[in-house]
């Protein structure tokens, strides 16, 4: 394979998380009185770290968010994925295949350690991601957009950026990922391919069949 790292995304790549973390994000704004639709959250939110959501609150409307906003999001977050939360259609199947071709891989997500590990406990994902292999927005100081968190992983994995390629969903992490001088396969389950296009994918798909062979 023509790349020493492939880093993940999680959050819709891994997990099919974004339908239902976007779901609760958007009831839980409009109740706080900040009217938000389900597809204003995907549209705005999707792919950040949790300090975006307060930023782009605190810019449209003066008004800041509650000080237990982070801790109350997250708690009905993880009781809808206990409740709910499926893997990605593939995505067993395309760590099996890196681990059986010896592929170094980790994921580098904007969401936190504890998000992550819920998501992949509850999937059955976890026991592909040992310690080391699992990098989230809170380990630097800007989310994506930033390529900050994809430069970070390469660094801790000892692979230079030029050397990986990036698998995501949403154009801010692409934006990331062409800033940290990286290719970057954009994943259409949730994202129109024109969208991840524009911001900047080297590649698009559609079914994570797909990815091994877009890899080689």
């Amino acid at each position: 394979m023509r790349y020493g790292l492939v880093i993940f995304d999680n959050d819709g790549v891994f997990v099919d998380s974004e339908p239902l973390s976007n779901t609760v994000l958007a009831g839980y704004l409009t109740e706080l009185g900040h009217p938000t639709s389900y597809e204003d959250s995907i549209r705005d939110y999707m792919g950040s770290a949790m300090h975006r959501i307060h930023e782009l609150v605190m810019e449209r409307t003066g008004r800041r968010l509650p000080e237990d906003f982070d801790d109350v999001f997250h708690g009905r977050v993880f009781a809808a994925f206990e409740r709910e939360l499926k893997p990605v259609p593939g995505a067993r199947e395309v760590l099996e295949k890196l681990v059986a071709d010896g592929v170094p891989y980790c994921v580098g997500s904007s969401g936190s350690h504890e998000r992550i590990r819920v998501g992949h406990r509850t999937t059955g994902l976890d026991r592909w991601f040992p310690a080391g292999r699992v990098f989230s927005s809170q380990d630097v100081g800007r989310g994506k957009p930033a390529p900050d968190l994809f430069l970070h992983a390469a660094r801790e994995m000892g692979v230079a950026p030029e050397r990986c390629v990036v698998v995501e969903d949403s154009p801010l992490g692409v934006q990331a990922a062409v800033a940290a001088g990286m290719d970057v396969y954009g994943f259409t389950a949730m994202t129109p391919a024109e969208k991840l296009r524009e911001a900047g994918a080297t590649e698009v798909f559609a079914d994570m069949a797909e990815l091994p062979d877009l890899l080689r």
